[in-house]
């Protein structure tokens, strides 16, 4: 008798850390610079995996803020290679429909890069095949803070009631108000950790680490992942009815 198949769900929102570009290219003997490019093409892999399989809701770790501690040539590569991202793959991103916004710091990159930036979030701003949401310079602990920070100038101001304040109102302050929480996160290059990323939306996600690095990543990775989610239990603290 053959049994029916379990039905694969999409999580609603992947969020993924991209590990390993530099641990790729010192595997090759190649210079730093050369992983990251590698790394680029697998944010074009990975784009077109959440496509395929309808997910919503993509978020990519970037650059975290703890990276501007790397060599000085280093960040000016990696700023290099945001800009020729923009440039070069905008015009994709838009012909597949995928929408782009951007959380963290991006004033830190330079008010040419920043403008660069906008002009593609309000180039792609109607799309609606994928939200693709880059962290760059971001870091939960300080997104958290700043939170905090404008509640308490709102409740000095008068305007929130501290004691009627919620989750869900706390929420709204955050970079990423009016994004749904990941429900899967994905971390590659065997790291198992978050690194301090979304600590407040990850409070329930499904977490999901892999061995290979970043620059091999691709739609094979992507899919077992999202398998690995199906076979998970979500319970959200309650019990399994």
């Amino acid at each position: 008798m053959r049994t029916a198949a379990a039905e694969v769900t999409a999580p609603r929102h992947v969020a993924l850390i991209m590990d390993g570009n530099g641990r790729w290219a010192a595997a090759r003997r190649l210079p730093r610079v050369a992983g990251h490019r590698a790394g680029a093409q697998a944010v074009r892999r990975c784009v077109e995996a959440a496509i395929d399989n309808k997910v919503g809701w993509l978020t990519l770790y970037a650059f975290s803020s703890e990276n501007w501690r790397r060599p000085p040539e280093e960040i000016v590569d990696l700023t290099a290679l945001l800009r020729h991202y923009l440039r070069s793959e905008i015009n994709e991103l838009h012909r597949q429909g995928v929408r782009l916004r951007v959380i963290g710091e991006r004033e830190r990159f330079g008010p040419q890069i920043e403008a660069e930036l906008e002009a593609a979030e309000r180039r792609t701003a109607g799309n609606t095949r994928l939200n693709l949401i880059i962290a760059l310079s971001y870091g939960g602990r300080s997104e958290i803070l700043r939170a905090a920070r404008r509640i308490a100038e709102a409740a000095r101001d008068g305007s929130l009631d501290p004691a009627a304040l919620e989750e869900e109102d706390f929420a709204r302050f955050l970079a990423t108000a009016e994004i749904p929480d990941p429900d899967l996160v994905i971390r590659t290059s065997g790291e198992c950790r978050l690194s301090n990323f979304l600590l407040w939306q990850s409070a329930y996600a499904e977490l999901v680490f892999l061995d290979v690095l970043w620059p091999d990543f691709g739609s094979a990775h992507f899919g077992g992942a999202i398998a690995e989610f199906n076979r998970r239990q979500r319970r959200f603290g309650a019990r399994p009815a």
